[in-house]
């Protein structure tokens, strides 16, 4: 059994939920036979926590703290590629939460941050989430775009009938302002559909999900062009995608 002073090390991982089965159990063990000390410092990492969350306003963590949380929920090890960068970032963020428990001289202004940062990164979870439920589906087929090309992007788009549209893309520079990115389904015959507006990261790295049905016996290939920010309901400019989904 750890001590308290072992335990220490584990009490903001146990109040996120991230702290792996065997710590977990050994932790809950050593709370369940009233030790205050660390009962005190869970309430106390519980709270923080807690407190983030409500708070309505981007740290750098030790590398170290960082390595360790990032390991604790397997990114490290990932085979996803960006897609679990996406994750990652949003980890990054509850690093931070753990990370400004020890900080209490700069709060006020870490926390402010911290909640920004929290909030915004929770789409990306959410959507990378999503991405991974996704491709597990037996049903999602994938088409690979712009291999050989001189010009990037480069990506994939996945296809499922029951599931929709799934867009993972690079070298896609951010659109510029006033304007967005726009999928399209584009039917064997008849007009392109619009199919969503999204968005790259700085990197230049793009997952768009777009949900529902899609008809692959009337599909014929998914697209990706640049639009004003409202979107439009034809394409208005070259498409900078062009997978070709009919056969699969």
């Amino acid at each position: 059994m750890k001590t308290c002073q072992e335990f220490s090390e584990l009490y903001e991982l146990y109040a996120i939920g991230l702290l792996d089965a065997e710590n977990k159990s050994e932790l809950e063990e050593h709370l369940g036979n009233g030790c205050p000390v660390c009962s005190d410092e869970i309430k106390r990492a519980t709270a923080m926590v807690s407190l983030l969350g409500t708070m309505p306003e981007q740290v750098q963590p030790p590398a170290r703290l960082r390595r360790r949380v990032l390991a604790s929920v397997g990114v490290e090890k990932s085979n996803w590629g960006w897609i679990a960068a996406f994750a990652a970032v949003s980890v990054a963020s509850i690093v931070a939460v753990v990370w400004l428990n020890a900080e209490n001289q700069q709060r006020d202004v870490a926390l402010a941050e911290a909640r920004s940062e929290i909030r915004r990164n929770a789409a990306d979870l959410a959507s990378a989430q999503s991405a991974l439920q996704f491709l597990n589906e037996p049903e999602t087929k994938q088409v690979v775009f712009g291999q050989g090309l001189q010009q990037p992007p480069r990506g994939r788009v996945f296809v499922n009938p029951r599931r929709g549209v799934l867009l993972i893309a690079s070298h896609l520079p951010p659109a510029p302002s006033g304007k967005i990115y726009e999928l399209w389904v584009i039917p064997k015959q008849g007009v392109p559909q619009p199919a969503g507006l999204f968005q790259s990261n700085p990197q230049g790295d793009a997952l768009y999900l777009r949900g529902g049905a899609l008809d692959m016996t009337t599909a014929g290939a998914i697209a990706v062009t640049l639009e004003p920010a409202s979107g439009s309901n034809a394409p208005t400019t070259k498409p900078l995608v062009v997978a070709p989904v009919e056969g699969l």
